[in-house]
């Protein structure tokens, strides 16, 4: 069975927590800044939880991330 490939795009933008949560970085935040507020600039740094529905998906294109 040759190995299966990863969708380098998705394991450049995701991670997969030990949970089984996926781990994502927040949008709005690449251009257009001047009119967006320091605060929701704040805000939007950091990263966040994947939705729970979008799960799959993700996990799909990361065969070796669990």
């Amino acid at each position: 069975m040759p190995k299966m490939k990863t969708k380098k795009s998705a394991a450049k933008r995701f991670k997969v927590r030990s949970s089984g949560g996926v781990k994502r970085t927040q949008a709005y935040l690449r251009h257009i800044l001047t009119k967006k507020s320091t605060k929701r600039k704040r805000h939007l740094r950091g990263t966040t939880e994947a939705n729970y529905s979008n799960r799959r998906q993700i996990k799909a294109m990361l065969p070796y991330s669990s």
